[in-house]
């Protein structure tokens, strides 16, 4: 382990402190102060690169003399991570793909690591579509997924679909007003966005 240590810290930088990562139960602050940085405004909740509790995101290390193994984890429900090596926990909700890349970048460099480069990539995900459609079932998700690219994803409506009472479920379990198919057509603001791990549900209309 030592010569590993030495490898990855370089002669005359910050010692390779490590210690292990609190639990995923833990809470979110080690000693009540998180190592983390809030999300910027930038990064608001109906942005297709925003991450959320849930997604299940990659951390890789690049640049070391000794290679490092990716490291994957699933965003807690209360928001955080816990990469490896930090020993605390970091905030990622809330967050772009990128804000959350910056922010590690700037942690373990140069106190971890003399020099690296930290790439974040989020996972493959998917939403769901039920009921009333030619293709129901799980879907890839997509950047700026919204409720109509997710009918047409699902191989559009059967003809018995209710096109005016869509419901979409999030995967919080939030139920969203119900959508109307021919009205999010003519004013795209009712066209609810679709994130990962949301259900449609298109009912089944009187015949």
């Amino acid at each position: 382990m030592a010569p590993l240590l030495v490898l990855l810290t370089g002669c005359g930088s910050t010692p390779y402190a490590y210690t292990p990562g609190a639990s995923t139960n833990d809470a979110p602050a080690v000693g009540g102060t998180p190592v983390s940085v809030p999300p910027s405004a930038a990064a608001g909740p109906g942005s297709p690169d925003t991450l959320r509790a849930g997604d299940r995101i990659n951390i890789a290390f690049s640049g070391l003399p000794v290679p490092i193994e990716k490291h994957d984890e699933q965003i807690r429900e209360d928001g955080y991570i816990n990469p490896p090596f930090l020993g605390r926990a970091v905030n990622a909700a809330g967050k772009s793909i990128g804000q959350l890349q910056e922010e590690l970048q700037k942690l373990y460099v140069p106190d971890y690591f003399k020099a690296a480069t930290v790439t974040v990539r989020r996972q493959d995900s998917y939403f769901f579509v039920g009921g009333e459609v030619k293709a129901p079932g799980q879907k890839p998700y997509l950047s700026e997924m919204t409720v109509i690219k997710a009918i047409q994803a699902a191989g559009d409506f059967t003809e018995y679909g209710k096109k005016s009472s869509i419901q979409v479920i999030r995967a919080n379990g939030h139920k969203e007003k119900l959508v109307s198919y021919s009205k999010a057509i003519q004013n795209p603001k009712l066209d609810l966005p679709i994130f990962p791990g949301d259900y449609i549900i298109v009912p089944r209309r009187r015949i």
